[in-house]
């Protein structure tokens, strides 16, 4: 008995993905590099911090957008950034050190959520103040990430923080939008939250992000890495 032909499976037609090895490579060595991250010390006030002779690159966003999630998926960690069971509550700035070889070369910090209804004005107040005078007086500030939740968009309160820090970025401080959340969205979502969050940021760069399933992970810890790594100018001296 002749059995029947097999069924084939269709061909598709999509081309496989083609793996860049300079490109894996570097976010391999961006990813270890993060992940070096150990905590260094905590203040409640700014003028409680080390000055550290180490460029800086400052996490903030609104409570609740999924920030000390992020620092802790960059870093392949799981607790080094503590997320307040109560949100705002977390009301100093901590910083952790980065580095290969136990060498640290650049510095993290974590700065307090901010815009939880429940916190009191006064102390929401106190933290507008600690954090409009870190982002304009941190000599040492390299670069800024801002966590913000995609399905609610750029807050004014995220507004005003993004024009605390515009007279710098145009001086050459680097910034990172950084849309936590990614996978709560459809992939149109994602593609039209990320078109007019790149219009409202105004120069920076704007990522989707997802802890859950690693999207954006290894390209966010690259530009980091590009930030505090920048590759010497090619230019052609002069004669």
């Amino acid at each position: 008995m002749i059995s029947p032909p097999r069924k084939q499976a269709p061909i598709s037609s999509r081309p496989p993905a083609v793996v860049d090895p300079a490109k894996a490579e570097r976010g391999r060595v961006a990813m270890g590099w993060l992940h070096t991250a150990h905590f260094l010390t905590s203040a409640p006030q700014l003028e409680h911090l080390p000055t550290l002779d180490l460029p800086e690159i400052a996490f903030v966003g609104r409570s609740n957008a999924g920030k000390s999630t992020a620092i802790n998926t960059l870093t392949q960690q799981t607790r080094l950034a503590f997320a307040s069971k109560t949100p705002g509550r977390t009301q100093h700035i901590n910083l952790f050190g980065v580095g290969k070889q136990k060498v640290d070369d650049a510095v993290l910090a974590d700065l307090p959520g901010y815009g939880y209804a429940a916190v009191p004005k006064e102390a929401k107040l106190r933290w507008q103040r600690v954090m409009g005078n870190y982002l304009m007086t941190r000599e040492t500030l390299r670069g800024v990430v801002l966590m913000c939740d995609p399905r609610h968009g750029l807050t004014e309160l995220d507004e005003i923080l993004l024009d605390v820090i515009r007279p710098r970025v145009a001086e050459g401080l680097k910034f990172l939008v950084l849309l936590t959340k990614a996978d709560k969205l459809t992939r149109s979502e994602g593609a039209k939250v990320l078109s007019i969050t790149k219009l409202q940021a105004g120069g920076g760069e704007v990522k989707l992000f997802s802890a859950l399933k690693k999207q954006g992970v290894e390209e966010a810890a690259e530009l980091l890495w590009d930030w505090v790594h920048p590759e010497p100018s090619t230019q052609p001296a002069s004669e």
